[in-house]
């Protein structure tokens, strides 16, 4: 680590394989909190490189509890979040809606850290109980359509970081790695980013990764299509810059899409869009987030099309029925 430390105070950037290596040192405890919190400071004052991020992503994903869910043709729909907007479960929502449109999703979470609701934190309130059982993400995605990942059961190494970040108390890299490490290795990936910056390190790590991805990115700050501004939105290399109007909706104000000051008032939000009885604007952009996910599975498919099985989805009580069906194999 002092060598390592060394290199970075210098200025200079490791390599993937100077990343793996560290990382994977972190996850055996190799190493101790003092010299985490000055590896993690480093990168609070400086930003990281996208191999840095590939080689950290490697180590957490080989000293992850590996997933076979005998198959790897499916999506995960989840934002970095740190954005500040303490949104409603949008993402989960959405993958929900894939679920319900007859696709299988793999999602990866974990309780929210910038929001009352993180997507861990809405699924525990309705009665999921989180497991790292392998039956039980297989019966889930085989009935639902859909199985849920509590990150901390997945990536144990993580446990000697976690009491250095609390108490720097100040934003890392860590924050933005979650959705690059699904032990379930999606094949499909729809990441949210909440600046360009973190956009532009994304693609990079999704090029060498070589597998379908859309990032998306709202203008005004959101990690997810909010329909409250333009969106970013970067599919397998290709750059749009698109309002709400040119995805087919209306731009909305950006109070709905918040998820109040209790986790009560989030999963009233979340119900209500299962039901069919939310604002447009929260049911547009759960639709709107769903779309981008249906479309990255199906390409040959306009964008449109994407939405209105997203819709019927909701409307024909697809989605619910999913949610449903993932809490009866997840309480049980």
């Amino acid at each position: 680590m002092k060598k390592i430390l060394s290199t970075l105070v210098a200025g200079e950037r490791l390599s993937r394989e100077e990343s793996r290596t560290v990382m994977s040192g972190i996850s055996a405890g190799k190493y101790n909190g003092e010299q985490i919190a000055a590896l993690l400071s480093v990168y609070a004052v400086r930003k990281i490189s996208g191999d840095e991020m590939l080689g950290f992503r490697d180590a957490l994903l080989e000293t992850a509890l590996p997933v076979d869910l005998g198959t790897n043709e499916y999506v995960d729909i989840v934002g970095t979040g740190g954005d500040g907007k303490n949104t409603f479960n949008i993402s989960t929502l959405a993958c929900f809606v894939v679920a319900g449109a007859g696709y299988k999703v793999a999602k990866h979470g974990n309780f929210g850290s910038s929001s009352v609701s993180g997507a861990s934190t809405v699924l525990e309130y309705y009665g999921a109980k989180f497991t790292s059982d392998i039956n039980v993400l297989r019966k889930s995605l085989e009935e639902a359509n859909i199985c849920y990942l509590h990150a901390p059961l997945f990536n144990p190494g993580m446990k000697n970081v976690a009491p250095v970040r609390k108490s720097l108390g100040i934003p890392t890299f860590f924050n933005i790695m979650g959705p690059l490490i699904n032990p379930a290795r999606p094949k499909y990936m729809v990441h949210g980013v909440y600046n360009e910056d973190v956009m532009d390190l994304y693609e990079y790590v999704h090029c060498k990764m070589d597998s379908p991805y859309a990032l998306v990115y709202g203008e005004d700050g959101y990690d997810e299509i909010s329909l409250t501004s333009s969106s970013r939105i970067v599919v397998n290399g290709k750059h749009e810059r698109l309002t709400p109007e040119d995805l087919g909706f209306t731009t909305y104000g950006m109070s709905s899409l918040n998820a109040g000051d209790t986790i009560e008032h989030a999963a009233q939000v979340f119900m209500n869009v299962l039901n069919n009885k939310a604002e447009d604007a929260q049911t547009s952009a759960v639709v709107a987030n769903a779309a981008m996910a249906i479309n990255l599975l199906k390409p040959e498919l306009s964008f449109s099309d994407c939405v209105e099985q997203a819709q019927e989805s909701l409307r024909s009580g697809q989605a619910k029925r999913s949610f449903e069906r993932f809490l009866n194999v997840y309480s049980a």
